[in-house]
């Protein structure tokens, strides 16, 4: 069950839990919460809980007011092989057996269990997609997406009875944009760009694109696995004060 109560908690705290395990996968480019092809923008007071990467791209603009809470790599040995390993984990996704083909089905309102699921061109997500992991602490889900992902505005995915974002990966052929305010889960591993519009916010995941951008707007992004129930809650709390220090920090 999920508790609604926000619970209070600092950065020190929240950096003490540790990355979860099955990130692997993902090589080197597991450290980082933004890793692009080209270019990282941002506008506003954008918080990043991990590494931010450029590779072959040399440039980040908007840190500050943005903050990263990591290192920043910008078109350098650290970059590449986070590119590199990027490569490989995007290339093993998406070679993945497909448990089903959601193609042509909107995601919000859905309730979907461990597995990889596959659209053959674009994905949506409109309202709440729910993830459950069925007791399981190793579940996984894999989405294979051959075009665009994109969220409406408000859109939020939702894990329950063990999943979570640390086990959630978005293999995206093209680009992906999450609609203003996304409440969103997992990693998502583009092959062109990643676009945040105003407010969106990923939370045990990645925006890690291979050849484009990524374009940032008073986001949040955070690599740590928080465990247990509450965790959602325990993100927001987290969320709402580093947007807060950020907008402070601007004035």
């Amino acid at each position: 069950m999920i508790h609604t109560k926000a619970s209070v908690i600092s950065v020190a705290a929240l950096l003490s839990f540790a990355a979860c395990a099955s990130g692997q996968s993902l090589g080197t480019a597991q450290n980082f919460a933004v890793l692009a092809g080209s270019t990282v923008t941002s506008t506003g007071p954008t918080v990043l809980s991990g590494n931010l990467g450029v590779f072959s791209g040399t440039a980040a603009t908007g840190f500050g007011p943005g903050i990263v809470i990591g290192t920043m790599h910008l078109g350098d040995a650290v970059a590449l092989q986070a590119q590199m390993d990027l490569t490989a984990a995007y290339t093993g996704f998406a070679g993945l057996p497909s448990t089903a083909n959601l193609t042509g089905t909107n995601l919000g309102g859905l309730t979907l269990t461990p597995g990889v699921y596959t659209f053959t061109s674009s994905a949506f997500l409109t309202g709440m997609l729910t993830l459950d992991a069925l007791g399981d602490p190793n579940a996984r889900f894999v989405f294979q997406i051959g075009s665009t992902l994109i969220t409406a505005a408000n859109a939020s995915v939702m894990t329950i009875n063990g999943a979570d974002g640390c086990d959630l990966f978005w293999q995206v052929g093209s680009s992906a944009t999450l609609g203003a305010g996304t409440s969103f889960e997992g990693s998502i591993l583009a092959q062109a760009s990643i676009t945040l519009v105003t407010g969106a916010s990923v939370r045990e995941g990645r925006l890690l694109a291979r050849d484009g951008a990524v374009t940032l707007d008073s986001n949040v992004v955070s690599t740590i696995c928080i465990p247990g129930p509450g965790a959602a809650a325990i993100f927001s709390a987290f969320a709402v004060g580093m947007l807060g220090k950020g907008r402070r920090r601007a004035l």
